[in-house]
């Protein structure tokens, strides 16, 4: 048996569409979507990010804002940059790429993001809301990870939900909104003993924890929704500085019954989430 695919980048373009739409009929009535993006210095990575976020707000009809500053800058311009965008009406979405440099005070400059314009969900308020079950905005990542299985029809209540990473970005959130739709979530990290025992378990399991296909195919109960949300590179072998995520994909997909790739599963949806985000923040400036 060979798993389905779930085929990130189709989904993506799906929904894309429909935010030009979206964004189309916002414009008839004086609104137009705009998302301000930050970056500080000069990481290749984080600049491939913010391109593909600029890029893919101008194809959905919606307007980007871009502000670069040196690795070195003062983080009082960033944050008064901030408060700037804050008070614009017509930004309905602030993100501030991370990792920022060491000497800024990552937490600080999350937080001084309006909690009504952080479409990434990191705010203190926006993570409250999702912990009771009322979200302003989802976090990127889970929540296209949660588009993907609504897109399978993947049975989530009563299922046994395993999550490999605890982060704030993906892991902590993906258990809430698991949760919500009455899943059995259990959380694995770097101490969890006998982490195959609890793998083996999962109808429904997410790896997020960055380490180069540490997930192999015996680790799977057959049949099962396995969703990749890492992006690593392989470190060796013919394959060698190419993309692969935390699961190893060639064992994996003869074990599960519907699994993402690495490139072209999560990755895309993570961003048309952003600009999902951004533009239902423009949408509530009319109610």
């Amino acid at each position: 048996m060979s798993a389905k695919i779930i085929d990130g980048n189709a989904l993506s373009a799906s929904i894309r569409s429909q935010l030009a739409e979206r964004a189309a009929a916002l414009k008839t009535k004086g609104v137009t979507p705009c998302l301000a993006v930050i970056l500080v210095g000069e990481d290749p990575a984080s600049q491939v990010y913010v391109r593909n976020k600029v890029n893919g707000c101008e194809k959905a009809g919606m307007r980007s804002l871009k502000d670069v500053y040196p690795a070195d800058v003062d983080p009082a311009v960033v944050l008064a940059r901030i408060a700037e965008l804050n008070a614009d009406p017509t930004v309905h979405g602030i993100l501030v790429q991370l990792p920022l440099p060491k000497h800024f005070d990552a937490e600080a400059v999350l937080e001084a993001i309006s909690p009504a314009k952080d479409v990434d969900g990191f705010h203190a308020e926006n993570v409250g809301a999702l912990m009771q079950g009322n979200p302003r905005f989802i976090p990127c990542t889970p929540y296209g990870v949660m588009k993907m299985l609504e897109s399978e029809d993947v049975k989530i209540a009563g299922a046994e939900a395993v999550i490999v990473g605890r982060s704030n970005i993906v892991g902590k959130p993906m258990a809430m909104l698991l949760l919500a739709q009455h899943a059995t979530v259990t959380i694995c990290h770097s101490r969890s003993k006998d982490l195959a025992f609890h793998t083996r378990r999962a109808d429904i399991l997410v790896a997020a924890v960055g380490r180069e296909r540490m997930i192999t195919g015996d680790m799977i109960k057959p049949g099962a929704t396995v969703i990749d949300v890492g992006m690593n590179r392989f470190s060796s072998g013919p394959n060698e500085g190419k993309l692969c995520g935390d699961v190893d994909f060639e064992t994996a997909k003869e074990v599960a019954g519907r699994i993402t790739p690495v490139p072209g599963g999560v990755g895309p949806m993570t961003i048309t989430m952003l600009l999902t985000n951004t533009l239902e923040s423009a949408e509530r400036t009319l109610k």
